[in-house]
């Protein structure tokens, strides 16, 4: 991250902005998953308001990388001058007009929420809020000898950075999926070039329809075998 030699009267605009932002809405269909998430329209939708009044601003551009990934840098400023920065990098699932636009898209979303502190709105909180008492159920627990209990295992063993890390990148593949299919979701699972222990981990945070979708995807492009006569 960079920043201006002083954020002083930034830090207390942002504050105060902070102070007035609602969640941002779930207004965007994730169809595959029978969920909805806050797309980009609606984080700038709950931090605009509050940012133009406290006189703070936000700028993206587009990094040059030779890498295939989409490099944002968000850049939040205030009227006195004083500004902070950072970069995210978000692999690219497909290398065409289509997939860098996604990757951009995904890339400016998180950016931005993070840089101002927006979250969510937690309506499924809310609903569990209002609903009427139910009784307890008893607590499921993974076999620790399972194939899901291995892998959850995995990623509670990781520092709570890069469990956050693997959730963004999961949410991305799933994202994907939704909007394009099991296709650009595998490339996208491939381009984030995870080490065993990082696929394993990931492999915690998909439902068992998905990681299903996935091994047949994995099958399907397997080299089949030619029998010579």
């Amino acid at each position: 991250m960079k920043m201006s030699e002083s954020i002083k009267e930034l830090a207390t605009a942002l504050s105060k902005a902070q102070a007035e932002m609602a969640g941002a809405r779930k207004d965007a269909n994730n169809p595959a998953f029978n969920s909805k998430y806050a797309d980009l329209a609606s984080v700038w939708d709950a931090a605009r308001p509050s940012l133009s009044k406290n006189g703070l601003s936000v700028a993206q551009f587009t990094v040059p990388t030779e890498a295939n990934e989409v490099l944002v840098e968000t850049i939040l400023m205030h009227a006195s001058g004083e500004w902070m920065s950072g970069i995210i990098a978000i692999p690219v699932a497909k290398d065409n007009a289509h997939g860098y636009g996604s990757a951009l898209t995904y890339a400016r979303r998180y950016a931005l929420a993070a840089a101002v502190g927006i979250a969510p709105e937690d309506d499924d909180g809310n609903k569990a809020a209002d609903a009427p008492p139910t009784r307890p159920q008893p607590e499921r627990k993974t076999p620790a000898g399972s194939a899901r209990g291995v892998a959850t295992a995995a990623f509670d063993a990781l520092e709570p950075g890069e469990q956050e890390s693997l959730r963004s990148k999961a949410q991305y593949v799933q994202e994907l999926y939704a909007a394009k299919g099991i296709v650009d979701a595998v490339n996208a699972l491939h381009d984030l070039n995870l080490d065993n222990e990082g696929k394993l981990a990931m492999w915690s945070l998909f439902d068992s329809e998905f990681r299903s979708t996935i091994k047949r995807e994995e099958e399907r492009r397997k080299p089949k075998l030619v029998e010579v006569a």
